[in-house]
């Protein structure tokens, strides 16, 4: 059964409470994370069509613009989109929440841990460390090739994408894989997406699994920050229920919409940046 989701004083108090009396945090993070830092909210057709008014001339959802297929179909189209986002997340300097958030991690005895499903770096820009960070559906900042030639997946940090806004196209040459000079791709996971390389958020899960281990074995108070995941893609706010079970951990779910929690948790109706603030002041 689930508790009602709540924003007053006391709640904030308690939420305090909770993350104060920790021995290791646990952050997860969907894309509610980002908006406060700018990035575009594409919930719904109107949020996506509002941040790319080219797809909607196109009458194309996200879920139709975020396929694998449109690299092979139309690459220039392909790289407008995740190029575009690219060089947004590179523009975008991360909301003060992160960096309260990676204080109040860094002094646990046990430390933090982050598992998130955005894909715009902002984790590891923010100051975190990258060896602390799972990225379940991988990064915009790491490339894979379209083929698949083998199992690379290269650091993205030297490569340049440049747009013609009005045709909404990517101008060549466009990324390629460096080994077979095929056209790349995000390391991205997209929809109806089985050509995903998934070993570098593998191994960063590995991390996470020895990590949690270690918190079981110390009888840890654990902590768990759950900002900005919605039930559309429920993959966060289910790893987040998952270890408030397995290790007893309390859960604090942030979210200005859908802050629903199991009995017992508790439920923040807040936007990422202003209900980390209001927590972590009073820390």
């Amino acid at each position: 059964m689930a508790s009602n989701p709540r924003s007053n004083d006391q709640d904030i108090e308690r939420a305090t409470a909770v993350i104060r009396d920790a021995d290791a945090l646990l952050i997860t993070a969907g894309a509610g994370m980002g908006v406060d830092s700018g990035l575009p909210d594409f919930r719904g057709t109107a949020g996506f069509w509002k941040a790319y008014p080219a797809v909607a001339r196109l009458g194309l959802r996200f879920e139709e613009m975020a396929q694998p297929g449109w690299f092979e179909q139309s690459p220039g189209l392909a790289w407008a989109f995740y190029g575009h986002r690219l060089n947004l997340y590179r523009a975008t300097t991360p909301h003060a929440g992160f960096q309260q958030l990676l204080e109040a991690g860094a002094r646990k005895p046990h430390g933090y841990f982050v598992f998130t499903s955005n894909v715009d770096g902002h984790f590891q820009k923010a100051g975190f460390s990258p060896e602390r960070i799972v990225e379940c559906h991988g990064s915009l900042h790491h490339f894979q090739c379209c083929q698949p030639c083998g199992d690379d997946i290269w650091d993205a940090a030297g490569e340049v994408v440049t747009i013609l806004e009005q045709l909404f196209q990517a101008v060549p040459p466009l990324p390629v894989c460096p080994r077979c000079r095929a056209l790349a791709r995000p390391n991205v996971l997209m929809f109806g997406d089985g050509a995903w390389n998934p070993g570098r958020t593998e191994a960063q899960d590995v991390g996470l699994q020895s990590w949690l281990r270690g918190l079981r074995q110390a009888k840890a108070r654990v902590a768990v920050v759950e900002i900005g995941a919605g039930t559309a893609i429920p993959t966060v706010r289910q790893l987040s229920e998952s270890v408030a079970i397995d290790l007893d951990a309390a859960l604090i779910r942030i979210n200005p919409r859908e802050a629903e929690v199991p009995r017992g948790e508790l439920g923040l109706l807040l936007n990422a940046a202003e209900g980390i603030r209001r927590i972590c002041e009073k820390l």
